[in-house]
């Protein structure tokens, strides 16, 4: 019997550039195959792809090939990409993230090196419009001053490999990191010296979560620099990612500060521990922003 397939979510009538995504982190108990042909039925963009065991281990052997086939994969289906890296336990079985480019260890922090330059070979394969990371959370006894350098020493060659690729570098502020704000990420420029492949990746509940500014100023402070955008609902001071209206964010004057900024990448809804329901919340997260976009556009 063949598979029931959705009509893609309408369009709303705005002309608007918003493009949407959803993360594999979110569909882990699909088939990476399943979970992209689900996607596309659904009326997707693209996809946020998390290089994980479960889908495209970057670890495994012959990942050029299959990356090959993914590529034609995503090009059948009409999808776009995003790279992302935040697999919890992709590199260390045992600890979560581990280990990062803050590790005291420099041989620990050269493995997540290692996995960055995989995923910038992978995203230029893949075409994907970005590649995400994170600083990780500084380790104990080390103080916040040699957490940077050791961040800005890691990611140098990473920066250096996604210009030459052609990938922005899209790092994430992420709550209870070293980079966990705006600010922060302004300060790894002026480290770094203001490289043009360091981007930013902001997702919106983080910004929901421990931003001084509202979300939708935050995407307009954060315009010139967004090569990535992560969304969900979250609640003030809780990092906890949530399913569009069990939060607090209110999203048509964020997607109308998006469309604003000129982003034309992807916005991807980053549901991590949600993928116990994930098809269901990928047709309901894309009917929520297509109404919300509605919601907010002007009046003829």
């Amino acid at each position: 019997m063949p598979k029931t397939r959705h009509p893609p979510e309408p369009r709303p009538s705005t002309d608007t550039p918003l493009r949407y995504g959803y993360g594999t982190n979110g569909l882990t108990d699909l088939r990476l195959d399943d979970a992209l042909a689900l996607l596309a039925d659904l009326g997707y963009d693209g996809v946020g792809l998390t290089l994980d065991h479960m889908h495209l281990d970057p670890l495994a052997p012959d990942l050029a090939a299959r990356t090959a086939r993914l590529a034609h994969r995503l090009h059948a289906l009409g999808l776009t990409a995003t790279v992302e890296t935040g697999a919890r336990y992709v590199l260390d079985p045992r600890h979560k993230h581990g280990p990062s480019l803050l590790d005291p260890d420099p041989e620990a922090r050269a493995a997540r090196v290692r996995l960055l330059l995989t995923a910038v070979r992978t995203a230029a394969e893949l075409d994907a419009h970005a590649v995400h990371c994170f600083s990780g959370t500084l380790p104990p006894g080390t103080d916040p001053a040699t957490g940077w350098v050791r961040l800005a020493g890691a990611l140098a060659p990473v920066i250096e490999a996604a210009g030459a690729a052609g990938v922005p570098l899209a790092i994430e502020p992420e709550p209870g990191h070293l980079l966990a704000t705006l600010a922060d990420f302004h300060h790894l420029r002026a480290l770094t010296g203001d490289p043009a492949p360091l981007g930013l990746t902001l997702d919106i509940g983080h910004c929901q979560c421990l931003e001084p500014a509202p979300p939708a100023a935050c995407v307009r402070d954060a315009g010139p620099w967004l090569r990535h955008v992560q969304i969900e609902d979250m609640r003030r001071g809780v990092h906890e990612h949530l399913p569009f209206g069990d939060g607090e964010i209110d999203f048509p004057p964020v997607l109308d500060a998006l469309a604003d900024t000129g982003y034309r990448g992807l916005t991807v809804v980053e549901l991590p521990r949600h993928s116990h329901a994930g098809p269901d919340l990928a047709r309901a997260s894309l009917s929520f922003l297509r109404a919300m976009e509605q919601k907010g556009a002007p009046s003829p």
